[in-house]
């Protein structure tokens, strides 16, 4: 099986536990994708940490991890990802140098005194971190082949990267925390054309970004998208499957689902992320 890609994290925002979001999960964004004997993780939101759980079987290990940005929901599972403090451990980090600090830099910032007990530089493992360029290509040894990760930035404050993985002729193409434009942003319907899989920023219903719906009003230029603009997405670039992803911390497991059953109007193959959602390609 060339990929496998899982689901450990699916929220925007915030993590949202409770009865209302059990089905969905409240983790906030992590996604593992496996491609040979290559590991790349997608964000380190709260899922990180389940995933890390999990890891703990594996080790060491090597990993490689891409940071979409460095807003508080997509880097918080990173001080509570265990295998970071195993010796043995190699974490490949990557994301863009979007704002004052590096990346290596604002993950060390969210863990200083008085904010959390133990520093990054305390975690035994091996970190390696790169900054990221737009369009640069990166090739990953996956055992029996090369795992291709392309980039392109997305619409977002302080900036966003979405991330294109090759491998054993099938794709996955992860772009979140991205706003639409008027028209479909060609960046990433050239960075998606003919994936396998897009997972899209599809947090709002389009009367909830409207502000007709919801609450907080209108959420034009809050840097997410929605269902809709999702499916022209899927459409535009010949995308195969539609992952709506980055759920909003207020809808439920039920609002949820109806964001799914509305987006199959317009993209039949349109699956709403769950934690422990699993792809096989």
């Amino acid at each position: 099986m060339p990929m496998r890609i899982t689901f450990w994290g699916v929220r925007g925002s915030i993590p949202t536990p409770g009865p209302g979001t059990v089905e969905i999960g409240g983790n906030t964004s992590c996604v593992e994708v496996r491609a040979g004997k290559a590991l790349v993780i997608l964000d380190g939101g709260t899922g990180l940490r389940l995933l890390g759980q999990k890891l703990l079987q594996e080790m060491p290990f090597t990993a490689h991890v891409f940071f979409s940005h460095v807003h508080w929901d997509h880097i918080q599972g990173f001080p509570f990802f265990a295998p970071a403090f195993a010796g043995g451990n190699t974490i490949h980090l990557y994301g863009g140098n979007n704002v004052s600090r590096t990346l290596e830099e604002t993950l060390a910032g969210q863990m200083d005194y008085p904010s959390f007990p133990v520093q990054l530089s305390q975690m035994a493992s091996t970190m390696k971190f790169q900054d990221l360029v737009e369009g640069q290509v990166l090739e990953i040894d996956a055992g029996d082949g090369k795992l291709r990760v392309t980039n392109a930035r997305g619409n977002h404050p302080n900036g966003v990267w979405a991330y294109r993985l090759e491998y054993g002729g099938k794709s996955v193409v992860y772009a979140t925390d991205t706003e639409h434009y008027a028209v479909v942003d060609p960046k990433l319907s050239a960075l998606a054309k003919n994936t396998d899989v897009l997972i899209y920023d599809s947090q709002y219903t389009p009367e909830e970004y409207a502000g007709t719906a919801g609450t907080g009003g209108s959420k034009v230029g809050w840097g997410h998208s929605t269902i809709e603009e999702a499916a022209k997405l899927a459409k535009h670039c010949g995308a195969k499957q539609l992952v709506l992803f980055h759920h909003d911390p207020l809808q439920s497991d039920d609002a949820v689902k109806e964001k799914e059953r509305r987006t199959r109007e317009w993209f039949p193959n349109t699956i709403a992320a769950y934690e422990g959602l699993q792809i096989e390609l």
